[in-house]
C-alpha cells in the first residue's frame, strides 16, 4: 500500500463538496448563532465560557493520545494566564500546564500568520517537563515514524510518514500552503480539515503530532471566522476515536480526500452542538448562583462550586456523604445534613437513598 506523500500528486489534495453545501451552511449559521448567544451573557460569563470551552479542548485532545490530565490543574493554568486568577493558582503537573499554555497560545496568536517558529513553540510548550523527546524541532531519527497499535499482542502499522530527511522541506511547503490556502480556501472548515490531515501526514515532531495537528485546525477555524470562537472540536472527536483513527488512516491513503472532509465537517457541526450546551450551562450557573448564594453556607458553595468545575455533567455518580466529607473535612453527621438540607433547599436532587443516597445539582 502506498501512503499520500509517497504518490505523484503530493500535496495536492482533491476533493468534492457538491454534497456538503447543506453542512458548510449550518456551520456558518450556527458560528452566528453561538456568537449571539455569548454577547447575551455578562462579560464574566462570557470568560466563563471561554475557559471552559478551553478547559474541554485541552483534556480531551489530551484523552485522544491516551493521556489524562488533572483537569483543576488545566483550569488553574488557564485562568492564571487568561489573568483570571487573583492571586495565582498553583499548578502542580506540569503536563496540564503545558496543554493549557498551548490552548492560550493558539487563541493568542490566531491572526498571525504560521511559522515554523511558532510551531516550535507550541512544540515546547506542549511537552514541556518531557523527557528523551527533542523539543522544539523536527524530528531527525533514522528509524520509521510509524503509527501502530498492537492487537492481540500483533502490532499493526496504520501509517508510516515521510523519512525524518524530507521533513524540513515538507514542513516548508505546509508553513507556506497554510498561510497561502486563508485567501484561497473560502470555507474554514474545509481549510480546518486539510490542515489537519495534511500536518499529520507529515508527522513532523516526535511526539504530539495529534495535539498540535488539533490546534491548526483550531486555528484554521479562528481565521476564517474572523475570531478566536468557543470550540472544542477534540470534544467530538474523543467520543468515537476508533472513527477518528479510521477516518483519518482511510484520508492518508489518497489525496482526493472528500471522504474525509465529509467527515470532518461533521465533527466541527458536533462541537458547535456542545458549545451551545457549554454557553447554557455556564448560563444556568449563573441564575443558579445569584438565587442560592445567600441561603447557603460558605462549605456548602465551596462544595457546589468543586461540582460546577466539573461541566456540565457534575461529578460522575453525583454526590455522597463520603465524597462531601472529603471536601470539607466534616464529620459524617455533619455531611449528611449538609446534603439534606441542600436537598430541601432543592439546590440538590436525590438520586438514592440508604446506604447508596447520592445527590445531582438541579440547574
Amino acid at each position: 500500500m502506498l501512503y499520500n506523500w509517497q504518490l505523484s500528486d503530493w500535496p495536492n489534495f482533491t476533493y468534492d463538496l457538491a454534497g456538503l453545501e447543506g453542512e458548510l451552511i449550518a456551520f456558518a449559521d450556527k458560528a452566528g448563532q453561538i456568537t449571539g448567544l455569548l454577547k447575551g451573557l455578562s462579560e464574566t460569563d462570557q470568560s466563563e465560557a471561554m475557559v471552559q470551552s478551553m478547559l474541554a479542548e485541552a483534556m480531551k485532545t489530551s484523552q485522544i493520545e491516551g493521556e489524562y490530565l488533572r483537569r483543576q490543574d488545566v483550569m488553574s493554568s488557564i485562568r492564571n494566564q487568561l489573568g483570571l486568577n487573583d492571586p495565582l493558582q498553583r499548578v502542580r503537573d506540569r503536563a496540564s500546564e503545558g496543554a493549557a499554555e498551548l490552548m492560550v497560545a493558539v487563541r493568542d496568536t490566531w491572526k498571525e500568520p504560521l511559522t515554523e517558529a511558532m510551531l516550535f513553540s507550541w512544540h515546547k510548550k506542549l511537552l514541556k517537563g518531557s523527557h528523551g523527546i527533542a523539543l522544539g524541532r523536527w524530528r531527525t531519527h533514522k528509524e520509521p515514524m510509524q503509527v501502530v497499535s498492537n492487537p492481540y499482542g500483533r502490532t499493526r502499522v496504520h501509517f508510516e510518514a515521510p523519512p525524518s530527511d524530507r521533513v524540513p522541506g515538507e514542513m516548508k511547503h505546509f508553513v507556506n500552503w497554510f498561510n497561502r490556502s486563508e485567501s484561497e480556501i473560502k470555507h474554514a472548515p474545509v481549510r480546518s480539515a486539510i490542515a489537519h490531515l495534511y500536518f499529520e501526514s507529515v508527522h513532523p515532531f516526535e511526539d504530539g503530532n495529534g495535539r498540535i495537528g488539533r490546534a491548526l485546525s483550531e486555528k484554521a477555524i479562528f481565521q476564517g471566522l474572523g475570531r478566536p470562537a468557543i470550540l472544542s472540536m477534540s470534544h467530538s472527536l474523543e467520543r468515537n476515536k476508533k472513527h477518528y483513527y479510521d477516518a483519518l488512516q482511510r484520508g492518508q491513503g489518497s489525496n482526493e480526500i472528500s471522504d474525509w472532509i465529509s467527515y470532518f465537517v461533521s465533527m466541527l457541526l458536533l462541537a458547535q452542538d456542545h458549545t451551545e450546551k457549554q454557553i447554557d450551562f455556564v448560563l444556568r450557573k449563573a441564575r443558579f448562583f445569584d438565587r442560592f448564594t445567600s441561603m447557603l453556607s460558605e462549605r456548602q458553595l465551596r462544595v457546589i462550586r468543586r461540582m460546577l468545575e466539573e461541566g456540565p455533567d457534575g461529578f460522575e455518580g453525583g454526590i455522597n456523604a463520603r465524597k462531601y466529607r472529603a471536601l470539607t473535612r466534616v464529620s459524617k453527621a455533619t455531611a449528611t445534613r449538609d446534603l439534606q438540607d441542600l436537598a430541601t433547599k432543592e439546590v440538590l436532587r436525590p438520586i438514592g437513598a440508604g446506604r447508596s443516597a447520592r445527590y445531582d445539582l438541579r440547574l
